[in-house]
């Protein structure tokens, strides 16, 4: 096996990021998530007649929804035609005959992907930080830095399966297809599937197995990471009734996370390879 030129990679990935920033893609995002961020958490009480963020817990559950909704679809969007879109325009071969294995031209593209995607995360709920500092101290922004950084850990996660998407379908609109499925199925039809075998097994089928089964869904790893951790909502009876135990440990959930960083990108790896 050749060596890893990660200068090559470096150069590949500076590219994509520079392309990124070239049509306002981040400026794009960021605003997106700062508008949303600021809207959800001042607004979001407002039917129960209080405005303005009302706890650190209500801020990142308000939060949530909008990650998990937004997220996925902005990093599925982004990188499902990194691989193919060059196949379609006749490029691939090209880059593929300079001195840049098919691995480093893979992750050139990733790291690129990854970095104009956390960039514009992070700039687009920074503003929202600083308000909580300001209203709830160190330990609210501490608890909202992990919910950034979760938000993040999340979006690259369905980079790679956006980039695993890009490796094995031959045709832009197969490849977007394929994308937009994996969101309605990780965000909207998975949950359901697993509340629908609670309900027709009576109940019978929950506890641990049905804790565990949420490993397989980024979207809800990221959701006990921000959700069931919080103090406020870990006692309540319906949550904990579900939630092993050993689930609310924050070194379990966040390996879980970057499993899902690494399984898609080294099964993508391994495919453009063959």
């Amino acid at each position: 096996m050749m060596p890893i030129e990660w200068r090559q990679i470096a150069t590949l990935a500076a590219k994509e990021f520079r392309d990124r920033m070239r049509n306002r893609w981040v400026l794009a995002v960021a605003l997106v998530f700062t508008v949303f961020s600021l809207v959800i958490s001042y607004f979001g009480g407002a039917e129960q007649g209080t405005l303005g963020p009302r706890s650190i817990e209500f801020v990142i559950t308000s939060l949530v929804s909008l990650v998990i909704y937004l997220i996925p679809l902005i990093a599925l969007l982004l990188g499902f035609d990194a691989i193919v879109g060059e196949r379609e325009r006749g490029s691939l071969e090209l880059l593929l005959a300079l001195p840049l294995t098919r691995l480093e031209l893979l992750l050139g593209k990733y790291l690129g992907l990854a970095a104009a995607l956390t960039l514009s995360t992070l700039a687009g709920f920074a503003l929202m930080a600083v308000l909580l500092y300001r209203q709830f101290g160190w330990p609210g922004l501490y608890q909202y830095l992990g919910f950034m950084l979760s938000s993040t850990l999340l979006g690259l996660a369905f980079l790679s399966l956006a980039m695993l998407v890009s490796v094995v379908s031959r045709e832009r609109t197969r490849a977007s297809g394929l994308s937009i499925a994996l969101w309605f199925g990780f965000v909207l039809v998975f949950d359901l599937l697993l509340l629908g075998l609670l309900v027709a097994g009576g109940g019978e089928f929950g506890g641990d197995v049905l804790g565990y089964l949420l490993l397989l869904n980024p979207t809800d790893v990221f959701r006990i990471l921000n959700v069931f951790s919080l103090d406020q909502l870990r006692g309540l009876p319906g949550l904990a009734s579900i939630m092993p135990p050993a689930l609310a440990n924050l070194w379990l959930m966040g390996g879980a996370m970057l499993a899902w960083i690494v399984a898609p990108l080294a099964l993508a790896t391994w495919r453009f390879r063959t």
